[in-house]
This record gives structure tokens, C-alpha cells and sequence, in this order.
């Protein structure tokens, strides 16, 4: 870099010295971006996918309430077994709410995310690959089921408005061998009417 020095207007020496780009410390980046050869920066999944080693699974509970109301959940549980050899990173977690808008002000909903925990009357889940053309499988074993956990540690919870929800987690949430994460989405009115819980819980496995 060219150093030049100026004089200002009583002729005193004004030193143009470095703003940034020093030598020894450098603030540019490596990375050149143009049209004919661009830089890409991906998350994770995009890796994932392309290996066939990203992988989802949904379910969904549908029910028509009573004169009361009542609460219609949908819980998701992912173990990885012991000595699996693969770890699961959390991609995503995404879902929704279905209920009539007429009955908005009698609604509640929530997210909940925990650590373990047990299924009642569960139901197997298997895990799709989100590479068509690849023909690995999971090692996890996927459940279902329309109760909420028991037991367990919950380390996320966050209400939900009716519709749909999604978020990106990008493998924060790691599962080793011999862990399981549980996700259940709950919805309540005090009135009768339909309401539909659904979930979704993407992973990759390395």
C-alpha cells in the first residue's frame, strides 16, 4: 500500500497512515465474488442433502373437540441408539396449527422441545431421505404420538399462533448415541370446533 504524506494548510506533515488492511492485520476476506466464478457460502443441510444424509419426518393429529374445548397434540421423539456410530444435528423444526379463524379468541398454542422422555401409545415413524436418488437410511429410530411426553428435560418452549411455524436451528442440537430429542406441538380452544396439529423434525446424520 502507498503511503503518502501531505502537508495541511501551515505545512505541518499530515501522515496518511493505514484505516485498514494492515499487514499484520488484515480485515479483508479471501473470498472473491464474481460472475464468472462466484462465492457461495451454504448452510450445512445443503451438504447434507446433497450426500443423502439429511433426513425429515411428519406427523399429524386431526380432531374435533367438544362443547368444552379440550387440548389435540402431536409429539415427534428421534432417538439415536446406542453405538449407532452417527451423530444427529437438528435441522429445522417446522409444523402448524389449523383452526377456524372464527375461534381465534379461544386459542392457544405452544412448541415445546425436550431432551428425553417418554411416549404414550407411540407410534413408528420412518424417516424419509430428502435426496431422492439415495438409497441410505437412518440409523434413528422415529415415534410418534398424540399425548404429550412424559417426563424428560424441556429446554425450548415458545408459544404458537394459529398457522404455520418453522425454525431454523442448523445443528445447534446435537443428539449423540444413547439421545433422544422429543418435539410436541399442542394446540387448545375452549369451545368445540376442529383444530390440527402437525410437526415436522429435519436432521442430518454424521
Amino acid at each position: 500500500m502507498l503511503r503518502i504524506n501531505l502537508n495541511d494548510e501551515r505545512g505541518h506533515i499530515m501522515p496518511n497512515d493505514y484505516v485498514f488492511d494492515e499487514p499484520n492485520q488484515p480485515v479483508y476476506t479471501n473470498i472473491t465474488n464474481t460472475y464468472a466464478s462466484p462465492g457461495i457460502v451454504a448452510p450445512p443441510e445443503t451438504s447434507a442433502g446433497a450426500t443423502g444424509n439429511l433426513y425429515v419426518v411428519n406427523a399429524i393429529n386431526s380432531t374435533t373437540l367438544g362443547l368444552l374445548g379440550g387440548t389435540v397434540i402431536i409429539t415427534i421423539q428421534v432417538s439415536n441408539p446406542v453405538g449407532s456410530g452417527k451423530t444427529l444435528y437438528v435441522s429445522r423444526e417446522t409444523g402448524g396449527v389449523n383452526v377456524a379463524l372464527n375461534l381465534l379468541s379461544s386459542f392457544s398454542g405452544n412448541l415445546t422441545l425436550a431432551k428425553g422422555g417418554t411416549l404414550t401409545s407411540p407410534t413408528t415413524l420412518t424417516p424419509v431421505n430428502s435426496n431422492f436418488a439415495s438409497t441410505l437410511t437412518s440409523v434413528m429410530t422415529a415415534q410418534s404420538s398424540i399425548a404429550a411426553v412424559t417426563g424428560g428435560t424441556t429446554f425450548f418452549s415458545v408459544p404458537l399462533q394459529a398457522g404455520p411455524f418453522l425454525y431454523h436451528e442448523n445443528g445447534r442440537y446435537v443428539v449423540p448415541p444413547g439421545q433422544t430429542i422429543t418435539m410436541s406441538v399442542s394446540a387448545s380452544l375452549t369451545v368445540a370446533g376442529l383444530v390440527g396439529t402437525s410437526g415436522d423434525l429435519v436432521w442430518w446424520e454424521a
